[in-house]
């Protein structure tokens, strides 16, 4: 479905969507510490632009964290949206709206990894566990800063979102 398929007069056209996982390992959320030349280092969580190719969203989430974890996840459930102000590739304005959905890490075979950030990266993308509490996520630059806020205030909230209840 093209990005912009749910615009209407009153809204602004999406012109890129991404799916992004709050990976839980353990008690820990797994990150991405981006290193980029001249900038301060910030993480974020794995996942990234939902492709053409992709049949949905949840499968291009299962694709990115292949891509860039070599890894699979169990559970994903619908947590937080982020819609932001965005210049597509084509020059077009309109906005970003990144979905991401709270899960747990089944497995992670860094060699596996590959994809562009992987092949061609630039700077430096290390996988990092931080602990899954208030502390272990104040102790890091995460972004978008709405996430970071999201997951401060919500933490057992998350946690529920992987109960029994809603699998």
């Amino acid at each position: 479905m093209p990005p912009d398929s749910h615009s209407s007069p009153a809204t602004r056209p999406v012109v890129k969507r991404t799916a992004r996982a709050i990976i839980l390992d353990g008690n820990r959320l797994v990150l991405i510490k981006r290193t980029k030349p001249g900038l301060a280092p910030y993480w974020l969580t794995p996942g990234g632009g939902v492709e053409d190719e992709d049949p949905g969203i949840l499968a291009a989430l299962h694709r990115e964290i292949d891509e860039e974890l070599g890894g699979k996840i169990i559970d994903p459930v619908p947590a937080f949206v982020d819609t932001t102000e965005h210049i597509a590739e084509d020059g077009s304005h309109g906005v970003k709206v990144q979905y991401f959905f709270v899960c747990r890490l089944e497995s992670m075979d860094l060699s596996r990894r590959h994809g562009p950030e992987i092949e061609h990266p630039s700077g430096e993308y290390e996988v990092v566990r931080v602990p899954f509490s208030r502390m272990g996520i104040a102790s890091v630059d995460i972004v978008p800063l709405t996430l970071r806020h999201y997951l401060d205030a919500n933490i057992e909230g998350v946690l529920g979102l992987l109960g029994p209840d809603l699998h």
